[in-house]
């Protein structure tokens, strides 16, 4: 970067002399992508002085090729796939997944399911949440915010494992229902997890959320304003702390939602505090939808009529026994009719989209998805401008990027 220029030596200079100067003086900053502040990708920064001139976000380091992949496998198989490129929020992944099969298919799974595909993904909702608070406290200097967070979703990662049998990916829900009901005292040990997180809550706003430096490097800092965010299409978290109200669950109503009496949290700023402050409002969301769905889960099968009817004797009997669903040979011969679907589930950092064509084949004609911190990539080239680089971290983490999710 060139010595500052003399103002007298600049006087008479044209625009397009004055313009080269400029280009002289800018700075190109690469992040990562081996970078503890860029999570696997790379972050190509114009930087005049410390000012953010542009941003140039390479994605792609993580790509996992899951649609692809997904068009040359069984319907079935496609489940575990789909997980492993959103590890904090896998069921959400799985719901929209199987929402979309379901459709081909024509199942409907019982109302039963419903609720237990609600109570896992609200659960995944908030150790999503967690996970990326946790993440922001190092972006923002703070580990203690992050053990904190990473400890505070074992206890909620224990309720799933022990309705599922697994800790990150689940695959929970299948065509038709969920693979297990719930557990002798389950719901007495959700509600002291419940009454736990609430307290920690109270916690995290006295050393984190309320804490004076949190503030002065969030407030006012990354503002997208609620045209901005809507023209941009950004989605979940970050659309709602922009003042726009929109959510999945209330748009599209899916499983149990319709049900369920929550509120959707927003807030008009459009700044890093209003990201921030909007992730613990849906924890305390997602802690009282799951408190609705243990109290007014309804009795009955867990899956529906047309995939327990096809189930052979064995496999019946190992159901009444256990509450346990054993894969019919159906499950790995499925062939749904010609035709198309969709689906969208509001995820942990926003919107899934899934779209799925079939030709009367064992495997997808077509399998496409889209991802919430795909959608928001175009965040960063649009809030970054202008701002400061010590700020960058700050923009980044609240936004809450998922790398993997988005390179899919």
């Amino acid at each position: 970067m060139s010595a500052p220029q003399d103002r007298t030596a600049t006087a008479n200079l044209t625009y397009d002399e004055l313009a080269g100067l400029k280009a002289d003086r800018e700075l190109v900053l690469l992040i990562g992508p081996a970078h503890p502040g860029s999570g696997h990708m790379k972050i190509k920064v114009w930087m005049d002085g410390d000012i953010i001139q542009r941003v140039d976000p390479d994605i792609g380091f993580v790509h996992r090729t899951t649609e692809k992949l997904s068009e040359n496998r069984l319907y079935i198989k496609a489940i575990p796939i789909v997980e492993r490129v959103m590890l904090p929020d896998t069921i959400n992944a799985n719901l929209a997944y199987v929402i979309a099969l379901e459709r081909l298919l024509g199942i409907e799974p019982t109302p039963r399911a419903q609720y237990l595909r609600t109570l896992t993904s609200e659960i995944n909702r908030i150790t999503s949440h967690l996970y990326g608070i946790g993440l922001y406290g190092i972006f923002l200097g703070s580990s203690t915010v992050y053990m904190w967070a990473f400890a505070d979703r074992e206890p909620l990662i224990d309720l799933i494992e022990e309705i599922s049998g697994a800790r990150i990916t689940y695959s929970y829900i299948i065509p038709g229902g969920v693979r297990w009901d719930l557990p002798a005292g389950f719901k007495e040990r959700a509600e002291t997890v419940l009454q736990y997180m609430e307290a920690r809550l109270k916690d995290y706003g006295k050393i984190w959320v309320r804490n004076p430096v949190v503030m002065d490097r969030t407030e006012g800092v990354g503002v997208v304003s609620k045209s901005d965010a809507i023209r941009l299409g950004i989605t979940g978290p970050n659309l709602r702390a922009s003042g726009v109200d929109y959510d999945t669950r209330r748009a599209k109503p899916y499983a149990a939602y319709p049900n369920l009496d929550f509120e959707v949290p927003t807030f008009s700023e459009g700044d890093c505090y209003a990201r921030l402050l909007q992730r613990v409002e849906e924890i305390e969301q997602s802690i009282r939808i799951i408190r609705q769905v243990l109290k007014d889960i309804p009795d009955g099968r867990i899956i529906s009529d047309d995939i327990y009817s096809k189930m052979n004797p064995l496999q019946k009997r190992m159901y009444e026994m256990k509450h346990r669903v054993m894969f019919p040979a159906y499950m790995a011969s499925m062939r749904p009719a010609a035709g198309r679907s969709t689906a969208s589930v509001e995820a942990g950092r926003g919107e899934i989209f899934f779209y799925l064509v079939s030709n009367g084949d064992k495997v997808p004609f077509r399998f496409r998805w889209v991802t919430p911190s795909f959608l928001n990539l175009p965040f960063f080239t649009h809030v970054m401008v202008g701002q400061h680089l010590a700020d960058l971290p700050a923009i980044y983490g609240s936004s809450d990027y998922f790398p993997p999710e988005a390179d899919r």
